[in-house]
């Protein structure tokens, strides 16, 4: 690295102080010399602040520890009464509603799917901006949603005519017809600014709300169910639209209406190059003029943001729909430094910190045009891993400081709070109110709140095999609560209320089954791994009208207290078979093993890994956390041997080496064993009981920039 450029007391990395002066203070009306003074007031005034919280977390932890180890068979009462007398669990205060204001449309009032993609993929990033629409044709050909693979080779003309029906069934569903169906349709026009289907007008003519072309023959019709839009395609040129009695080409579903643009779990930055690829493509996405180009299928691709749809109104006027997802950017949590900038006294700056700064300046640029990301003003920033109302306090204090140092009213940037640490969902209330104004999301994260329910109560006893904890009585509590609190603080039609991601990106049918339960639950947001995934999620949100169960909930009452959620997930029945260990040990091995090499050798924050029996699932830091403490709660505790764990760590090194054997930059593990990655896993197993919270960064961190500097020598 270059010499360091001194900045009002900060040493920044020179790539960064290039990426800031040349790229992103330009055009915000923010001077360097001001900007640079600001942002070291805020890591010198609030470092300190970030480093006794990050403090607090370690001794309220060692508390935890000494009196597990004091009393193993204390009741639920006493440990709750305990948790009280440390200051871990806080007394609920008054009722109160969240104040938070200019909030756009997709985060109050339109219940729809969330992709959320790392951010220092221009592609993914630009996919994910562009998921707002999506072909249900596509989605349902193309995946395995119709409960069959999709073909090989070229078009199945079969496939195509059962997806044909398949939508016209949808479309009898959410648009019925008075008096015929969409599968008998053979003509769609619009009178007087009425659909009529053949000579038939919708149960529900509202529904209708937009076309393009002669009324007489639209190409296209725009539809509106549960706020969600829905745009009809005609072409008899088309491939399946020729073989459609009504010239029906496509139905393109309004799909992914938010996106989260993720700096966090799904990504490996550990400098200051790693840094600027993520700013740099916040960047674009900010402008608007973020482009990509790649090659795929032997020709040269290149991706933009897509532009806003225009239709003519029913009567007659000019209407546009948004044709981006709203950007949400997820900064890291509180605890991780980073080297591209070190404060006056030499140390590593927390890299919280400077994803506030840095993203909010970079935001910025979107709030000073016209037709961006935010049509009210805002900017919307997910913050993860924080523990309690005091930490979320801390967030809410750091952007009231950035808004006046760039000029920004206050409140501008609103908090999206991931309720995935057991500190902030048993005092999920407190939390909202403190952040009562700036509140936009909150989500539960079962897999990041597994990892620290996990080394949290470490010295409570081992802890049942993963698939079991999930069938325990405090995960539904959980998730019960996170609704039932956002619900009573006044969060619906003002703020997201989400669940979390689907994590077999192949698996659509089950998808279908399964995740219509988010809607249903109360959430008006829920997580896909793909824009095709939330093409298909959106069909839920058709089914369900969302406000209307929030409603019911509402009124219903709470479900769901801090008694349950408290429930520590330890096995009650701990006679397994070797063969039963064996597996769970190999499982969470190669699940680690299959992330981490991925993530030190090639810096893939998040990918798709295929499991023990190569389905493929998206693994990011929060599975690894949740692996990496199951299995140092089991050595722990004896149930298996560090022996036995290494031998299963140096197989299940075997089956990731085989499972990457087509890709060309893969570096097997096996048979040395001696490569930084392999080692990077070991010591997420072996030193997992040290690492704080349980978190995997400050061991991904540290071997990912080992190997860097072992590349750049």
């Amino acid at each position: 690295m270059s010499k360091r450029i001194e900045k009002h007391g900060l040493q920044v990395d020179p790539q960064l102080v290039d990426f800031l002066e040349g790229q992103a203070l330009p055009g915000t009306g923010v001077t360097a010399d001001a900007f640079w003074a600001g942002f070291s007031a805020v890591v010198h005034d609030l470092g300190p602040r970030n480093l006794a919280l990050v403090e607090k977390r370690e001794t309220i932890q060692g508390q935890i520890d000494a009196w597990h180890i004091a009393n193993p068979s204390a009741d639920t009462t006493t440990y709750q009464a305990f948790l009280r007398e440390i200051g871990y669990l806080i007394p609920e205060g008054d009722d109160f509603t969240i104040e938070t204001a200019n909030v756009d449309p997709e985060i109050a009032s339109i219940a729809g799917p969330q992709l959320v993609v790392p951010i220092t993929n221009a592609r993914f990033a630009l996919n994910a901006a562009n998921a707002r629409w999506g072909s249900l044709y596509d989605g349902f050909y193309g995946t395995d949603a119709m409960g069959s693979k999709p073909p090989s080779g070229g078009y199945n003309k079969g496939r195509g005519a059962r997806v044909v029906a398949r939508a016209r069934v949808f479309l009898d569903e959410a648009f019925p017809i008075d008096g015929t169906s969409h599968a008998d349709a053979q003509r769609y026009s619009v009178r007087q600014g009425v659909l009529m289907v053949d000579d038939c007008p919708l149960d529900n003519p509202e529904k209708f709300v937009g076309y393009k072309g002669h009324p007489k023959a639209p190409t296209s019709i725009l539809l509106r169910n549960n706020g969600l839009h829905v745009e009809l395609v005609f072409d008899r040129t088309h491939l399946i639209g020729s073989r459609d009695q009504a010239g029906l080409a496509d139905v393109v579903m309004e799909s992914a209406v938010s996106a989260i643009m993720d700096c966090e779990d799904s990504v490996a930055c550990v400098d200051a190059e790693d840094k600027v690829v993520a700013y740099t493509n916040w960047l674009g996405l900010m402008r608007g003029d973020l482009e990509e180009t790649f090659t795929k299928n032997g020709a040269q691709m290149t991706r933009s943001m897509a532009d806003d749809r225009d239709f003519i109104s029913p009567d007659g006027g000019v209407m546009a729909v948004k044709g981006r997802a709203l950007m949400l950017v997820r900064n890291v949590g509180h605890l991780m430094t980073n080297p591209a900038i070190l404060d006056r006294n030499g140390a590593e700056i927390f890299e919280g910190l400077m994803d506030a700064v840095v993203t909010t300046l970079i935001a910025m640029h979107d709030l000073q045009r016209e037709g961006g990301n935010s049509v009210n003003g805002s900017v919307y920033v997910v913050k993860p891993k924080m523990h309690g109302p005091e930490e979320v306090g801390f967030a809410d204090e750091t952007f009231t400081m950035i808004e006046k140092i760039l000029g920004l009213p206050r409140n501008t940037v609103k908090i999206g709070i991931m309720d995935e640490e057991r500190r902030t969902s048993v005092n999920l209330k407190e939390c909202i109110r403190a952040a009562k104004s700036r509140v936009a999301f909150i989500n539960t994260g079962f897999l990041d709140r597994t990892g620290d329910e996990i080394h949290t109560s470490m010295e409570a006893g081992p802890f049942s095999r993963k698939d079991f904890i999930k069938r325990k009585s405090w995960i539904g509590a959980y998730e019960d609560q996170n609704v039932d609190i956002g619900l009573a603080c006044g969060l619906s039609g003002r703020a997201q209320i989400g669940k979390g991601m689907w994590a077999m990106p192949d698996l659509m049918s089950e998808m279908l089954e399964q995740k219509i339960g988010h809607p249903k639950s109360g959430a008006n947001c829920a997580w896909v791994p793909s824009p095709t995934a939330a093409t298909l999620h959106a069909l839920h949100y058709h089914k369900i009208d969302v406000f209307a169960v929030q409603a019911k909930l509402k009124a219903g009452g709470r479900r769901a207290y801090v008694e349950t959620v408290l429930e520590i997930p330890l096995a009650t029945y701990q006679k397994w078979t070797e063969a039963q260990i064996t597996r769970e040990v190999e499982n969470n091995a190669q699940g680690i093993l299959g992330y981490v090499v991925r993530w030190i050798d090639q810096g893939v924050g998040c990918s798709k890994v295929p499991d023990m029996n190569d389905v493929g699932l998206m693994e990011d830091r929060a599975t690894c956390r949740i692996s990496s403490q199951a299995l140092a709660n089991w050595l722990h505790h004896g149930v298996v041997a560090q022996a036995d764990v290494m031998a299963a760590m140096k197989k299940m090194a075997g089956v990731v080496d085989r499972q990457n054997e087509g890709d060309p930059t893969y570096r097997p593990m096996a048979p040395a064993f001696d490569g930084i990655a392999f080692q990077a896993a070991c010591d997420l197993v072996f030193k997992g009981r040290v690492q704080p919270s349980g978190y995997t960064e400050p061991v991904l961190h540290r071997r990912r920039l080992e190997l860097k500097a072992q590349r750049n020598h």
